[in-house]
């Protein structure tokens, strides 16, 4: 039976979200499967990927052939690396614990990469926020410095009409006083 590793679509429109499967080459895309393997969401940035990577060198050594997109993936996690190494031991080019030591080393490597990926983006993102929070403030000042004149206008006006009922108001009371001798 020739089995292929590939993905298997789960998900809604336009958020796929793949499961990484083992399954019979003649089964549809996202029909009857072996073993699932992985999952896979690219809907995030960097895309998620949860990989068995022991599961994946099992079905490799038996013969699996992974499609396009699963060979990237399959590299991207170590799989292939790993497939590549088991069969350097089997051969007796390495031991198991070079083999395992290599592919640690590799996986330290790769693990560095990503988080210094994940912590540019992140600044990327802390950065653009900060640029947006400075383009509202100045924005802000804009409409205050506009409706300032406004206020002062206003405000003159209020004045005027306080000192206008101030004067009013001693003009009365100035008759009452006389009114009242």
């Amino acid at each position: 039976m020739p089995v292929k590793i590939r993905l298997q679509r789960h998900g809604k429109k336009g958020k796929p979200f793949y499961w990484i499967v083992a399954a019979d080459s003649r089964s549809k895309r996202d029909g009857r499967y072996l073993e699932k393997i992985g999952t896979y969401n690219p809907n995030v940035n960097p895309a998620e990927i949860n990989l068995d990577v022991d599961g994946a060198v099992k079905w490799l050594q038996s013969g699996a052939q992974p499609t396009d997109t699963a060979k990237a993936i399959l590299s991207y996690k170590g799989a292939m690396l790993k497939n590549h190494l088991v069969g350097g031991v089997r051969k007796g080019a390495l031991t198991e614990e070079q083999a395992e030591e290599k592919f640690n080393a590799w996986v330290e490597e790769k693990t560095s990469k990503v988080s210094s990926k994940e912590e540019k983006l992140a600044k990327v993102e802390a950065d653009a926020k900060a640029k947006a929070l400075e383009a509202e403030k100045a924005v802000n000042e804009a409409r205050i410095a506009a409706a300032l004149p406004e206020v002062e206008e206003v405000t003159e006006e209020a004045e005027a009409a306080t000192e206008e009922t101030t004067e009013t108001e001693e003009v009365a009371t100035s008759e009452e006083e006389k009114s009242a001798e």
